[in-house]
């Protein structure tokens, strides 16, 4: 670990804010080769995580090297299930190319959904991730991934979204007026209840994704 360096960011107005070339290069490929890094990333597993719940600044951009883990033992395909929903893909895979325009890894987009049997919604969390180009390693035990908030409803109309906290975990989210905010976990009615649990996403499409 480079001391000064660590130093130096930790002064007001310095960001950690590599680019996506920067994050595969410096970054991914050295973890993925056991080599150090320039800058210390903390490792989590992102994907089986709430974003709440992640360490660091959630206001910020946080980057994270997440180990990969398959859903099923023999399988190839992530779990991306947490405790409180799942990271749903939005977007196909985008090729990144280094700077002699090799193409060395590949980033996708990701929105957190909270749901509970049967139903969910989409919040305002996401996440990209970046991965090494499978010409690069066979074994891809690691991604970076990049959590942030995005206040969608903040900057559309307000009138039609209202302010609601996420049950026992005080997580705030925007959602349309006509979701019904008043379901407990087991589709019960809670009158009075400022807390969302469900709504109309169906969560056997997002387990789809």
């Amino acid at each position: 670990m480079d001391f000064r360096l660590n130093n130096f960011l930790q002064n007001p107005g310095f960001r950690f804010e590599p680019t996506d070339q920067e994050l595969m290069v410096h970054y991914l490929q050295p973890k993925i080769q056991s080599l150090p890094l320039p800058y210390p990333i903390p490792e989590e597993d992102v994907c089986g995580s709430d974003p709440w719940n992640l360490p660091g600044d959630p206001q910020e951009e946080r980057y994270f090297l997440c180990p990969v883990v398959t859903k099923y033992p023999n399988g190839k395909r992530t779990n991306r299930t947490t405790p409180s929903g799942r990271w749903k893909s939005t977007s196909a895979n985008k090729p990144i190319f280094d700077s002699q325009n090799n193409h060395v890894g590949t980033k996708k987009t990701f929105v957190f959904y909270v749901f509970s049997p049967g139903s969910g919604f989409r919040t305002d969390w996401f996440m990209h991730e970046y991965k090494l180009a499978n010409s690069i390693h066979g074994v891809q035990n690691w991604v970076v991934c990049k959590v942030f908030f995005k206040n969608r409803a903040r900057n559309d109309a307000v009138e039609d979204v209202e302010e609601v906290q996420v049950r026992n975990t005080g997580a705030v989210y925007y959602v349309p007026r006509d979701f019904d905010l008043n379901l407990d976990a087991d589709g019960s009615s809670s009158p009075g209840s400022s807390v969302v649990t469900v709504a109309d996403v169906d969560v056997d499409e997002m387990n789809s994704k």
